[in-house]
């Protein structure tokens, strides 16, 4: 019996409907921590960071920066990086870790507060760990804005272009990412697009800084192609096309050997751990029935190619009057066949 293993902090990489992420970090200085959201990381050496939420003002409209006009400013609540580390080579890091990213485009508000070594402020993108990312900075210091690669712990494939940057000022950066296609700018100027190799296609994206930066970044929006695994693209094929099912989960085992669900009608689920009868369906190919109030419930094995148990698939069905164990097991075997024709090996259920 082959078992399929689960990590929930990644599900690849089927592109569906465009969607937003709106990053307010009011919420945060209200009524939430940071760790619910984000996890701190440090590349290089030093201190690790001091990410906290601050007020500071902002504009209430954005102003380009040539403008005569002075805008009203408002106290708001901004994200900031607080510890002033000069240690060369330290790049404090924040995580946003409820999401992974492939193609997407990320607008976001900073201000380059201070720094006596550096005065930086960046986005990383397509995360992968401390050692592994891509990374879009901006130097007030040296006035430019800087694309690389951080592979391994090294920077490589540096592209590098001259703006005009002022510390103790609002500023905007964008980055999109479409392929191996990058396109980044600042204050509204896009930087000519740099073509990479695909060194990493997917992963987090995350708040940067370098050395004694102190750095303050401001609400933040993410509009991307979430990332859907084949396992709920099962499921959500499954739900359109019976209209008598109720729910319909799937499950596989993680590390402990403990079912949990990696596709659900209900999004609130993922993750939850199932009972007995999914992990009999998984380890030894068991059917179970049950029946409830005007409703019918069947677990049973998914099978790969070889016909051996990856996961477990519970139907349930809005029954009908004289229904039988037997034609309820008929009908949640019909459902589970169709999926079973787009699953050769465990693998295709994470892809």
């Amino acid at each position: 019996m082959r078992q399929l293993f689960v990590c929930f902090c990644l599900f690849l990489v089927l592109p569906a409907t465009g969607a937003e992420i709106k990053i307010n970090f009011g919420d945060f200085s209200q009524s939430r921590s940071l760790t619910n959201d984000f996890e701190p990381a440090l590349a290089g050496g030093g201190r690790p960071g001091d990410w906290r939420i601050v007020t500071d003002e902002m504009p209430s409209a954005f102003t380009p920066f040539n403008s005569s006009n002075a805008p009203a400013m408002n106290h708001i609540s901004v994200l900031a990086q607080l510890e002033t580390d000069p240690t060369d080579e330290r790049f404090p890091m924040l995580v946003y870790k409820k999401e992974t990213f492939k193609d997407f485009t990320l607008t976001t508000r900073f201000k380059i507060v201070s720094g006596m070594v550096e005065q930086m402020a960046g986005i990383v993108f397509r995360y992968q760990n401390e050692s592994n990312f891509y990374v879009i900075r901006v130097s007030a210091l040296g006035h430019n804005l800087r694309f690389y690669k951080y592979v391994n712990g090294k920077f490589v494939d540096p592209a590098t272009v001259g703006v005009d940057i002022t510390a103790d000022a609002w500023h905007t950066m964008t980055v999109q990412c479409q392929g191996n296609q990058i396109n980044w700018g600042l204050d509204g100027q896009m930087a000519p697009a740099v073509t990479t190799p695909m060194t990493f296609e997917s992963g987090k994206i995350g708040f940067w800084t370098m050395a004694d930066s102190l750095t303050h970044f401001g609400d933040t929006t993410i509009n991307y192609n979430p990332q859907v695994p084949m396992a709920q693209l099962l499921v959500q094929n499954a739900m359109e096309q019976e209209p008598r099912v109720l729910e319909l989960r799937i499950y596989a085992l993680d590390k402990t050997g403990t079912p949990r669900i990696i596709a659900s009608n209900s999004a609130a689920e993922m993750g939850n751990a199932g009972t007995d009868a999914e992990k009999g369906a998984i380890n030894d190919g068991s059917i179970y029935f049950g029946r409830g109030r005007g409703t019918v419930a069947v677990t049973m094995p998914l099978t790969d190619r070889n016909g051996d148990p990856v996961a477990a698939v519970r139907v349930e069905l809005k029954s009908f009057l004289g229904e039988t164990r037997d034609t309820a097991l008929t009908r949640a075997r019909m459902i589970v066949s169709r999926m079973q024709t787009q699953v050769l090996s465990s693998e295709d259920l994470l892809q």
